[in-house]
């Protein structure tokens, strides 16, 4: 029997991305970027941070939301493995943003305000930037939505419990009935 691991559950959900995850050139070639900030550390707090973030953009419901997967730590370790130096500034810069933000525009802390709040945070500065008319998102939030999204669904949380998983198939069945509310079928 073989189980696949989490990285070759990494390559197949990028794949399926078409590459275009910040970071895929890392995941799909395993060699880390010639150019990385050296020592770059987050502290427990920064990982707390992430999770709330995390679970925002994924909460809990029937199932555990990404809080429970420590996408924290997930994300950690991808923008210090697989984000060059310019991707990595990018991401801790635009996470301080991100905080400085919200406590101006709602007068409080990320971390102490609702799971409300936090995603209407997060929505209207996605809109914002859209109505500008700018091209691009701030790319922080691609990769905050990008690193959560594969974190959860590559977790044993996430492919057991918000998807339908098989460990070994026992058959290919190319045409299996899907019915309204069927959970999707993990990698």
């Amino acid at each position: 029997m073989t189980q696949m691991n989490r990285r070759d559950a990494l390559k197949s959900v990028v794949l399926m991305m078409g590459g275009t995850m910040i970071g895929a050139t890392a995941i799909l070639t395993g060699c880390a970027p010639e150019q990385q900030i050296k020592d770059l550390n987050f502290t427990p707090e920064d990982l707390a941070f992430l999770d709330e973030i995390g679970e925002t953009i994924i909460p809990t419901t029937d199932t555990p939301g990404a809080k429970a997967t420590k996408i924290g730590e997930f994300m950690q370790m991808m923008v210090k493995d697989c984000y060059d130096a310019e991707q990595q500034t990018a991401f801790i810069e635009g996470l301080n943003t991100l905080r400085k933000d919200f406590k101006a525009e709602k007068g409080g802390d990320f971390m102490e305000a609702s799971g409300e709040d936090r995603l209407a945070f997060l929505n209207s500065m996605q809109e914002k930037f859209k109505a500008s008319g700018e091209a691009r998102q701030p790319i922080v939030i691609n990769m905050l939505r990008d690193l959560t999204v594969l974190g959860y669904f590559t977790s044993e949380i996430g492919a057991s419990q918000a998807l339908r998983y098989v460990e070994v198939p026992g058959r290919f069945d190319p045409c299996i009935d899907y019915a309204k509310g069927d959970k999707a079928w993990a990698i």
